[in-house]
């Protein structure tokens, strides 16, 4: 079976191809108009356009809907009175001494926001009959007004779904596409759950669109599946429907590779650095990637479950300026995939984070992309020119100030993944890809005192391995709100409906039963509280509680054995074994030390400031295990390049990945 990852970046789409145990890798500029231009043209590229057996796609076109606001006209069938629920949203201000800040405007606007008469209290009691008649009014007129999507998120429908599965039934009938609540978050907290029902009836047209189009050009044996934010995958129809699954799919997919390599390699505790071309990724692995289901997607709250995943504004294309004060700055704003760093030569002026690379001789311009692009070098140093003419300072000097700049914001990024969240980094190794990701991961780990850095064999493209790497795997949850000594039969229902929708969407996904696992889980928290976090249930309730106490301590420095504790939701997850690539470790020889290809100065941060110094030069398809370097080094390769500064040695695992570790 031939299975091709691939990952939709902001800069470059990403393949990978697994066969007879070998990685083959291939990189394309990505095609925002369209991105499945790009990934048609780079199938063609490999030759795999008819032959692919499995595509397994990691998307933006989701999350560059919202962040982009070109989602679908979307309107929200909602219970009386709480139309107004999207803008009232919670009290916490996100800079919370600006007079002046505006929140955001909701995805639907007032006017396409409307109500229908129906009411259900906490438990699904009927309060208040449903009135057909303000339905079908409702539908009318969000059906003149051109909407192409609909939310319908009713009060209290977790409990019961009766009145949201008639009025999701009418509005089918009315020929629109409908996202009810019941269906996509079953969950308490209006808000959230409004929230995120929105979310996916504004991005669901969009998707499905795309992935017919995608699968059209694709041969008929061709079977298409789609990245999830959990870190598991979906089937191409079923990521149509669900289309808010996929928001975060690609940075979920790199927290997978790395969690699987670095295992592999011996470090199940890490710190997965992604630096692409416009953002930066982090996310904590103790063991396990990390879950969560508080997530936003822009200032838009999300509650499905993803990967607790932390972005800032920082990549390769992040370009620098000078804010109202003459501090220079280092992103959000980017230079993208069109035109991109100046150093490209498609046209882009304004300096970035790559041409500053490039200036301190860190990019090398023979050997990007393998030698198939030659970077511009005189490009680059004409767009630092300003900075360095603004701060008064060479042009290395601009260009080392602004990769110093970028490193403290992912710097920043990381502290929020583990010291905020009770984590020492120095227990931690860093596994840097992305593009540029190696290219500051020895930087950062230094400042941060992570003892080692790990690059894989294939940095550039790990997202697209992760997707190889990934399960089949769906979230199911179920609010209880019960005391947890009262809870058994309610646990009991509501594990047993769960389990049966699990199991027979497994099965249509392809899974036999004995491919499937489901793992139970409780949202746990101490009466009173307006937080839960999610605890393993086996059954046994009194160890489920300890198990609570003890993450309670573990997350929030206290716990409190003698408080009642309170089950909110149970949550399933359900996975499918999928084919994963089997990566065989080679035996590894006496240390050896490669010959250099060639020496270059390159600008390293000294205790001085600027320092220059001669680097060697290695390719890293000839660097086999037990090689050992010494910095200052450059090793490139096709996807990737890796600087090692002055004072950091490495060495290469039986697996190929390169391990950088800092002299004592």
């Amino acid at each position: 079976m031939l299975i091709v990852g691939v990952d939709t970046g902001g800069t470059f789409t990403d393949f990978v191809v697994f066969t007879d145990g070998q990685l083959r890798v291939y990189k394309t500029l990505s095609t925002p108009d369209d991105p499945a231009r790009a990934i048609l043209s780079g199938l063609e590229a490999l030759g795999l356009r008819e032959h692919v057996d499995v595509v397994v796609h990691g998307s933006t076109v989701a999350t560059n809907a919202v962040l982009e606001q070109k989602g679908a006209r979307t309107g929200l069938i909602t219970t009386a009175g709480f139309r107004d629920v999207l803008e009232i949203g919670r009290q916490n201000r996100p800079r919370i001494y600006d007079l002046r800040q505006v929140k955001p405007p909701p995805l639907v606007p007032r006017e396409l926001r409307l109500e229908v008469v129906e009411r259900l209290d906490e438990r699904g009691n009927v309060l208040i009959p449903l009135d057909h008649a303000s339905a079908e009014a409702a539908i009318a007129q969000l059906k003149a007004a051109g909407v192409e999507s609909v939310a319908v998120c009713f009060l209290f429908s977790f409990a019961n779904p009766a009145h949201e599965q008639a009025v999701a039934a009418m509005v089918e009938a009315a020929g629109l596409p409908v996202s009810a609540s019941h269906i996509v978050l079953p969950e308490f907290r209006e808000y959230e759950r409004t929230s995120t029902v929105v979310l996916n009836a504004y991005v669901a047209p969009l998707m499905a669109r795309y992935l017919r189009r995608l699968a059209s050009a694709l041969p008929t044996q061709t079977v298409l599946r789609i990245m999830q934010s959990n870190g598991g995958t979906i089937s191409a129809e079923t990521a149509a429907r669900e289309a808010a699954r996929t928001l975060l799919s690609g940075p979920a997919a790199g927290v997978v590779g790395a969690a699987g390599i670095a295992r592999m390699a011996g470090f199940p505790r890490a710190i997965s650095f992604d630096m692409g071309g416009t953002s930066t990724d982090v996310s904590l692995i103790d063991g396990q990637p990390t879950p969560t289901a508080e997530g936003k997607i822009g200032p838009y709250p999300m509650r499905l479950p993803m990967l607790d995943i932390h972005t800032v504004g920082a990549g390769g294309g992040s370009i620098a300026w000078f804010d109202t004060g003459g501090a220079l700055r280092v992103g959000p704003r980017s230079a993208g995939a069109d035109p991109g760093p100046a150093a490209y030569g498609r046209g882009g002026s304004e300096p970035t984070v790559s041409d500053a690379n490039v200036v301190l001789g860190r990019l090398l311009p023979d050997a990007f992309l393998g030698g198939t692009m030659r970077l511009d070098v005189d490009r680059a140093r004409a767009a630092l020119t300003p900075v360095a003419e603004q701060l008064n300072v060479s042009l290395e000097a601009a260009a080392l100030g602004i990769t110093q700049i970028a490193n403290a914001n992912m710097e920043g990024a990381i502290r929020v993944i583990s010291v905020e969240r009770g984590y020492d980094p120095r227990d931690f190794t860093l596994v840097a890809f992305g593009g540029a990701g190696p290219l500051h991961a020895c930087e950062l780990a230094e400042r941060l005192r992570i003892p080692r850095v790990l690059v894989p064999t294939a940095p550039g493209v790990l997202s697209a391995l992760g997707m190889l790497m990934a399960d089949i795997l769906k979230d199911y949850v179920q609010t209880v709100m019960r005391p947890i000594e009262d809870a058994a039969d309610a646990l009991d229902a509501a594990f047993t409906a769960l389990e049966a929708r699990a199991r027979t969407e497994l099965a249509a996904e392809g899974v036999p039963p004995e491919g499937q696992t489901l793992v139970r889980l409780l949202d746990l928290r101490y009466r009173g509280q307006s937080y839960e976090l999610a605890v393993p249930y086996t059954g046994d309730l009194a160890s489920t509680a300890a198990a609570f106490h003890a993450a309670h301590e573990r997350r929030y420095g206290y716990a409190d054995p003698n408080e009642p504790v309170q089950v909110v939701n149970a949550r399933l997850q359900a996975i499918g074994q999928a084919p994963h690539p089997v990566f065989t470790a080679q035996a590894v020889p006496e240390p050896w030390e490669p010959t250099p290809q060639d020496y270059r100065p390159v600008g390293f941060a000294g205790t001085g400031g600027l320092e220059t110094l001669k680097a060697a030069i290695y390719d890293r398809a000839t660097l086999t295990p037990g090689a050992r370097l010494r910095g200052p080094a450059i090793v490139t390769q096709y996807d990737a390049t890796t600087v090692l500064p002055p004072r950091w040695v490495a060495y290469i695992d039986g697996y190929g990945n390169l391990i950088a570790e800092r002299e004592e």
